[in-house]
């Protein structure tokens, strides 16, 4: 790995308990991390504080401590970090990165329609631009990052080499959004960078996020981390298990048994025995799947 000392992370959000596939994050950040002998933190993104609640939280922070995935610090909650954010936001604006919107969902739709494009199922509305060159009298509602244009190519130590054009394929994205809430892609960058997160591991959902995470930290002038997406757990239909989908809870009653059907996922072997030893025995096997970081 780099000459940087490794810090990972496991940031999930607080709107239900852990189901199979976060475990499957939360399993294989931890293991990153203990196999390049670094340091693992837990992040709880409640950012969206009307979607999340305490409850949840609590319920995440004891799933995670009955299957031995303990933080090496205390967790770090972003409804706590409004301040920074906005300094970030402030900065953007300063160097004219970012700009004041007034359009509604239905404003886009309405544009894009106008413009003959139509948004494919489960994918973004791409912003069409509309504010970019001011409000024209209009009231502000939210605020959007300037993209560059052209193609972003990053390394998944996972998926290899990838890449996103995004000013074509996402357009300017919100930073603060409508109803004064932060939003994620902001909140993610400015909190990796002030918990100097070196490497970030999560689910291969939120790969699509990577580019716009990276045109941000080189607007913020802040370094980028490494990152490898892992592969997702499937529901019945197909579709990432999720808590929009009917995601089960898991029963950390049994953590040997939790913690062997994320292993199955992530290519490790099973294991009988105590979860700490479980645990250890994939380390080992991380590191030897994981040689190059």
């Amino acid at each position: 790995m780099s000459g940087r000392r490794y810090v990972g992370r496991f940031a999930p959000s607080p709107t239900g308990p852990l189901h199979a596939g976060s475990m499957v994050a939360a399993l294989s950040s931890w293991l990153d991390a203990r196999a390049n002998n670094g340091q693992w933190l837990v992040r709880i993104e409640d950012v969206d504080t009307p979607r999340c609640t305490p409850e949840a939280a609590a319920t995440i922070l004891r799933q995670l401590s009955d299957c031995s995935l303990v933080a090496d610090e205390p967790p770090l909650w972003q409804s706590q970090r409004g301040h920074l954010y906005q300094h970030a936001l402030d900065e953007l604006i300063a160097g004219h990165r970012a700009y004041p919107c007034s359009c509604s969902r239905k404003d886009i739709e309405l544009a894009l329609a106008a413009m003959g494009r139509t948004r494919e199922r489960n994918t973004e509305l791409i912003y069409p631009g509309t504010c970019r060159d001011g409000l024209h009298g209009k009231p502000a509602r939210a605020w959007r990052f300037r993209c560059v244009e052209g193609v972003v190519h990053w390394h998944d130590r996972r998926m290899g080499a990838q890449s996103q054009d995004v000013a074509q394929d996402v357009g300017d994205f919100v930073l603060k959004r409508a109803d004064g809430l932060w939003a994620y892609q902001l909140a993610v960058v400015v909190d990796d960078a002030d918990q100097g997160v070196t490497h970030v591991v999560r689910g291969e959902d939120l790969a699509d996020n990577t580019a716009r995470q990276i045109q941000l930290q080189q607007a913020l002038g802040l370094p980028l981390p490494s990152y490898l997406h892992t592969p997702l757990v499937l529901g019945d239909n197909g579709e990432k298990l999720s808590k929009q989908n009917g995601a089960q809870a898991i029963d950390t009653s049994d953590p040997l048994r939790v913690l062997n059907a994320a292993a199955r996922v992530l290519a490790l072997n099973p294991h009988a025995g105590q979860a700490a030893d479980a645990l250890l025995a994939w380390t080992a096997q991380w590191r030897l799947l994981q040689s190059t970081v």
